[in-house]
């Protein structure tokens, strides 16, 4: 018989609560809080960026930013924040720009934590497409959180596709999972050799698909995965 409490802990087990619940002072907690840092080393980036840090500073930053969260292992605290990794993340980066805002060097910043295992020129090629002089900070993080999501997310569901052996229908059809929602179905079927009403059929499977792993994907950001609802229409709406 299974024990129904042990299924709703395994339920509210995100990468995120994992983290939060001892500090992340082990293996498979640092593992989770790497996994979170490396998939959103761009929104941070972005954030010092559009507090002025050319690219090296900005890499510095965000490389020592993660390091030391890495390292403290302090996640427990009594914050109101801490239940979205998103929030958290965005706070504890405008805290360190203004405690490193004197820090001469990359050795300073990192204060002797240990390497990341991030790619430190990630953000460049996002933050090129950015529309620099109308985003705030903190709007330019929230875009690009939102934005390192979706991409999970699509790249996932094109593996699965890939698994069935249909990359290529997904790769003609993704525009359909954009904000502009891409050509008319008529076009799509002739250029992939399907009926328009088989293209519609599968998009909006696709899309269907695609709701599941987005919200899959940013339960593992959140301490309560209930709140998965409203985050996601919070990331959404960073993207308007």
């Amino acid at each position: 018989m299974v024990d129904p409490d042990s299924r709703r802990r395994s339920f509210h087990t995100t990468r995120w609560s994992l983290v939060l619940a001892t500090g992340g002072d082990d293996e498979e907690r640092t593992r989770a809080l790497e996994e979170l840092c490396g998939i959103y080393w761009t929104p941070v980036y972005a954030f010092f960026r559009r507090r002025g840090e050319g690219e090296e500073s900005a890499r510095d930053l965000t490389q020592g930013l993660f390091a030391q969260l890495i390292a403290k292992g302090d996640f427990a605290k009594a914050d109101p924040v801490r239940g979205r990794f998103r929030a958290y993340l965005k706070t504890c980066a405008r805290h360190f720009a203004i405690n490193q805002h004197e820090a001469d060097t990359a050795e300073k910043r990192g204060g002797g934590a240990p390497t990341v295992s991030l790619d430190p020129f990630a953000g460049d090629e996002e933050w090129d497409i950015e529309p620099t002089d109308t985003l705030t900070p903190e709007q330019a993080f929230e875009r690009q959180f939102a934005q390192a999501l979706l991409s999970v997310v699509l790249d996932r569901l094109a593996e699965e596709f890939g698994a069935r052996g249909r990359r290529a229908q997904f790769d003609g059809l993704r525009c359909y999972l954009e904000v502009d929602g891409g050509p008319g179905f008529a076009t799509s079927a002739a250029a992939l050799g399907m009926s328009e009403g088989a293209v519609k059929v599968t998009v909006h499977r696709m899309r269907e698909r695609f709701r599941e792993l987005l919200v899959a994907e940013v339960r593992q950001t959140l301490a309560d995965p209930e709140d998965a609802a409203d985050e996601v229409d919070q990331l959404l709406a960073a993207l308007r």
